[in-house]
Order: structure tokens, then sequence, then C-alpha cells
């Protein structure tokens, strides 16, 4: 009877299907793979041909299911394949390799058989062909099931991020504008002056983020490097700063930096990736205390830092603070994206965003970059 071979040799079915699973690429066998795969099938298609051979039709039914499956009444075989499945997807496998592990144990069960000489009825084949037939495809519509909503997921995490970077930058162009279109109005200065150029570049910039959103949706848009003269852009950044510097009643320096000095960027990116640290620091900065900023240049790369005196970060806030959406002060005004997107456009270009903390006093922010020759 094949009931009483699988009870006999199912530690040895066990061992045969983990000896499988090994020899293909880029599997192992462990113990959360076979959780509720292999040793729990094996004691329900023991637990169905005993049945089936003691007459008992309905209850071999209620643990493996019918021929064909039945969606409305799922078996105790069917809620474990269904589980292992599940643990299959978290543990990164793909939807073959679901399959071949049931295939695993019906081959490993009809070697050991021949080897054995222990030759089995045609009925109990049909039975061993239905209950793989069965927990085949509930694994494997749990599978597909999960990853199709996991894909989604992530496509709509990613949609939202581009989106969100697109109104961010927007935000922030547009809020330059009105900053420098107040400072114009007020202390009634020409618009040919240094405020004037602010207003433009921040027009420019908003007409730049709208092309390359529109570009990006036709078919996709290439970002090119140059060599970008570091005094330049700090200099620009400054000018920018500045406005906000005054609006927070914040001190704001720039150190002189050496004219000589270039990195190879995309110096759109890079601006806005070192306007954003900017405005994160006059954001939390607390009022009549200092910003600074400064570039300085070693052997190979350059170092551009901004110092702010935001009186330090909360404990574990450095280990989050360039995650998307996330905001760890009380003014939720943005979309505590800023951070993030500085460190992706510093990281496109080869670079390295990262945060100092100074207890008590305040935060450094460091954009490492390639030095050009």
């Amino acid at each position: 009877m094949m009931y009483s071979f699988l009870a006999n040799k199912r530690h040895e079915l066990i061992e045969r299907c983990k000896a499988k699973v090994a020899r293909r690429p880029t599997r192992e066998a462990t113990a959360e793979q076979l959780k509720n795969g292999i040793p729990i099938f094996l004691e329900q298609l023991e637990r169905t041909l005993r049945a089936e051979e003691g007459g008992e039709a309905v209850e071999s039914v209620r643990i493996s299911g019918s021929s064909g499956g039945d969606a409305s009444a799922l078996s105790e075989m069917g809620v474990s394949a269904t589980a292992h499945g599940r643990e299959l997807l978290g543990l990164g496998f793909s939807i073959d390799q679901v399959v071949h592990d049931y295939g695993d144990l019906c081959q490993a069960i009809t070697d050991l058989a021949v080897e054995r000489d222990a030759p089995f009825g045609v009925q109990e084949f049909r039975t061993l062909n239905r209950c793989l037939d069965n927990a085949i495809a509930e694994a494997v519509t749990e599978f597909s099931s999960l990853r199709d909503a996991s894909l989604a997921q992530k496509q709509a995490e990613v949609f939202n991020e581009r989106l969100g970077y697109l109104v961010h930058e927007l935000r922030n162009s547009l809020m330059t504008a009105s900053l420098a279109l107040a400072a114009l109005e007020q202390s009634q200065l020409s618009v040919s002056g240094a405020t004037g150029g602010v207003l433009k570049r921040s027009v420019q910039n908003m007409k730049h983020l709208i092309k390359v959103a529109l570009e990006e949706v036709r078919q996709g848009s290439e970002v090119s490097s140059r060599n970008v003269p570091v005094a330049g852009l700090l200099a620009e950044a400054a000018e920018a700063a500045r406005l906000y510097a005054e609006e927070k009643r914040v001190t704001f320096q720039v150190a002189p930096t050496d004219a000589a000095i270039e990195i190879t960027g995309n110096r759109p990116l890079l601006l806005a990736a070192l306007g954003n640290i900017l405005q994160n620091a006059f954001k939390f900065t607390r009022a009549g205390t200092l910003v600074t900023l400064g570039a300085s240049a070693g052997e190979n790369e350059v170092d551009i830092e901004v110092a702010d005196h935001c009186g330090g970060l909360p404990p574990g806030a450095a280990d989050t603070l360039f995650k998307p959406f996330t905001q760890h002060g009380a003014d939720r005004s943005g979309l505590g994206l800023g951070l993030s997107i500085a460190r992706r456009s510093v990281e496109a270009d080869g670079g390295k965003l990262s945060v100092r903390d100074v207890p008590g006093v305040g935060c450094i922010f460091t954009m490492r970059l390639p030095l050009a020759f």
C-alpha cells in the first residue's frame, strides 16, 4: 500500500527532496522552505490514501480536494499549499520553483518505489496525481496573487516618489520665486538686479522641470554630466538661500571657494540637491543662529558642507533622515522628500550625501563628489 510506504519512508523522501532542491542553481533547501510544503503534503497524502482505502470518499475530498479543484470548498491540502506558496514568495523564489518543489516529491516517491520494488496500484497513482495537481494549483495561485499585488504596490511607490519629486521641486522653485517677487515689491528693486535674477532662474527652473517631466512621459530623458565650477554652484545656491535666511531670521554665511575647483556632474540636479539641503537647514535652524555653506577639495573629491543650528538629531533619526516621505520635525508643510531627492541626485553623479550630528548644536550635511581633472 502506498500510504504504508509513505509512512515508513517519510524521512528519506524529505531528504531526497532537499537534495534535489540543493542541486538546482540559486536554490538552497531550508526549514522555512519546507515548513508548509513537503512534510505536511506527505502527511495529507498518506491520510487521503488511507481514507480511500477505507471507502471514505468524503473524507478523502475534505483532506485533499476533488479532482480538478474546487475554489468554493478549500481542502486541508489547499490551505497548507497556499501557505507554502506565500512562504516561497517571501523567500524570493520564482513561480517555476514553486512547481518544482512538488515535482521533486513526485520524482522522489517514484524513484524510491522502483529502488525498493514497491509497486503501486493505478488508483493510488491517480490519487497521488490529484493531490499534486491540487497542491500545485493552490500554491501557484497564492504565489501569483501575492506577487502581482507586491509588484503593483512597488510600481505605485515608484510612481508616487517620482510624482513627489516633481511636485517638491516645483514647490521649491515657486517658493523661491514668491520670496524674490515679494522682495522686489517691498523694496521697489529693479528686476534686472540680483533678486530679479533669482526670480527669473526660478521661473526657468519650473519650465525645465515641466519639460523634463513631459520628455519622460513621451520617451524618457537622458541626464548629461559636465564639469561644474564649485564656486559658481555655491554662489547660485546662496542667492536663493539668502531670501530664506531673511524670512527665517537666520544668519547665513558662505565661505570663500577656490575658483579653480570643479566637480563632474549634472549641474541642475546638483543645484537642486544643494537647494534642498539649504532649505532643510533654514527650516529647522533656530531663529537668531547660523547656517554656513562651504566647500573643500581633497585629493580625489570635493566636500560641499551645509552646517545648521537645529539643536541636533533625535536618537535614531540619522538612520531614516534620507528616506522618502519622512518628516522628523513639527513643521509638516513639505512632503518629506527634500533630503531623499538630494541624496538620489548626488548618488546619480557618483557622489555621496551624509549627515553628521553634533548633539546640542546641529547637523553638518556633506555632499562628497568626484573632483574633475
